[in-house]
C-alpha cells in the first residue's frame, strides 16, 4: 500500500497541513527545523509526493505537452531535444505523443487531438505543436485549445494556424525553398523533379510554393511534382512513380551543359533519402545521372554518402525557442527562425553557401 500523507505528519509530528506544505510545495513554508523533519519522515516512510496535490498547492504542475507528427524522424527528435533542453532549464518535465498512427476513423486530426486532450487532462502547463499544421485545422481541436488557454495554459504552434491565442514561432520554409532553388541555378542546374509531400500539410505546401515560384522566376517550370508521404518510403515511392511514368525513356543521362539531367528537389530531407535509395534501386548514379536535393539538414545525414545538398534550419534551437515561448511568456524571443543553404556532393561541389 502507498505510504499516506497522514502517515508522515505523524512520524514528523506536525498537522497533515505542515506536512503537505512542506512536500507539495506550497509557498507556505514552516520553519527549517520543522521542514526538515516532514522530509527526514517522508524520506524514512518511502512516501512520494502526489503530482495533483503539488499542483494544486503550486497552481502548476510542471509539465509541457509536445506533438510531433514521427517519434523517429530526425528532424522531430531535434526539435524535441531542443524543447526538452529549455523545458528542464525552467524546471519542467515533457510529455510526448506522435501522431503517425491512424487516428479514429475518418478523421485525420484524431491522434492529434487525442494527444492534447491527454495533456489538456494532465493539466499541462503548456501545449507545443510541432507537427506541421493542417490546411484545415480539425474544428474539435480548435475548440479544445481554445477552452485551454481561457483557462490559462499556452500554446505554441510551428507556423500559423487557425487555433486562437496561439504563439506562433514562424519557420522560414518559403525563404528557405527560394534560397535553395537559387542556388541550384547558380550551379547550373535547370530540370527540377519536385517530391512534394501531402499538400494538405502547410510546411510541405509552402516549401513547394517557393520551389516553384522562383523555378518561374527564372522562367522554368517543373518537370513534374510528385505528392507523397512526408517520410522516406514517401520519397522512394514518388520517385518510382516518376521513373516510371518515363515510360522507357531514358533519362538522357546528361543535359546540354554535360550536367545531370534532372534534380529530385525534395520537400524534406527524409523524402530526399528515399529518393537517393529509389535512383539507386535502378541503377541511377547520384550526382552523375540524377541529382538529389532536401530541405532541414537533419542530423542523422552525416551518415548518408554522398552528403545531401540541403538547407539546414537550426532544429534544436527551433525546439528551444518554442518551449521558451510557451514557458517564459514575458521573455522577449524571436519569433521567425531561418537556416542557410548547404552545397553537399548530391548536388554541388561540397562547399557551403550562405543565403
Amino acid at each position: 500500500m502507498p505510504v499516506k500523507l497522514t502517515e508522515v505528519a505523524r512520524l514528523a509530528g506536525v498537522s497533515l497541513a505542515t506536512a503537505s506544505r512542506v512536500l507539495n510545495g506550497s509557498s507556505r513554508t514552516p520553519a527549517p527545523d520543522i521542514a526538515e523533519r516532514v522530509r527526514a519522515a517522508a524520506e524514512e516512510l518511502g512516501y512520494v509526493a502526489n503530482a495533483q496535490a503539488q499542483a494544486l498547492a503550486r497552481s502548476t504542475t510542471g509539465l509541457v505537452g509536445l506533438v510531433v507528427h514521427d517519434i523517429a524522424d530526425p528532424y522531430f527528435s531535434a526539435i524535441a531535444h531542443g524543447v526538452q533542453q529549455a523545458a528542464l532549464a525552467s524546471g519542467h518535465q515533457v510529455l510526448l505523443a506522435g501522431t503517425d498512427l491512424e487516428g479514429d476513423a475518418g478523421s485525420p486530426g484524431g491522434a492529434e487531438l487525442a494527444a492534447v486532450n491527454a495533456f489538456i487532462s494532465y493539466r499541462t502547463d503548456a501545449i507545443i505543436l510541432a507537427a506541421s499544421r493542417l490546411l484545415n485545422e480539425d474544428a474539435r481541436l480548435i475548440k479544445a485549445l481554445g477552452r485551454y488557454t481561457k483557462n490559462g495554459g499556452r500554446v505554441v504552434t510551428l507556423g500559423a494556424s487557425a487555433i486562437a491565442d496561439a504563439q506562433v514561432l514562424r519557420v522560414g520554409h518559403r525563404e528557405g525553398a527560394v534560397a535553395l532553388v537559387s542556388a541550384l541555378l547558380k550551379q547550373g542546374m535547370r530540370r527540377f523533379v519536385i517530391l512534394a509531400g501531402p499538400h494538405e500539410r502547410n510546411t510541405a505546401r509552402i516549401r513547394v510554393q517557393g520551389f516553384t515560384e522562383t523555378l518561374a522566376a527564372a522562367g522554368l517550370e517543373p518537370v513534374a511534382v510528385v505528392e507523397g508521404a512526408f517520410t522516406s518510403q514517401g520519397g522512394y515511392d514518388s520517385t518510382l512513380a516518376f521513373l516510371d511514368s518515363l515510360d522507357g525513356r531514358s533519362l538522357d543521362g546528361k543535359d546540354s551543359q554535360g550536367g545531370s539531367a534532372f534534380c529530385m528537389l525534395a520537400a524534406n530531407d527524409v523524402m530526399a533519402l528515399g529518393a537517393m535509395a529509389a535512383l539507386r534501386s535502378r541503377g541511377l548514379r547520384i550526382p552523375e545521372d540524377v541529382q538529389v536535393a532536401g530541405f532541414d539538414d537533419i542530423p542523422t545525414l552525416r551518415d548518408h554518402f554522398p552528403g545531401l545538398t540541403t538547407y539546414r534550419l537550426p532544429l534544436e534551437e527551433i525546439g528551444r525557442l518554442a518551449a521558451t515561448m510557451a514557458l517564459s511568456p514575458s521573455t522577449r524571443q524571436l519569433s521567425s527562425v531561418t537556416g542557410t543553404v548547404v552545397l553537399r556532393e548530391s548536388a554541388g561541389d561540397g562547399t557551403t553557401q550562405h543565403d
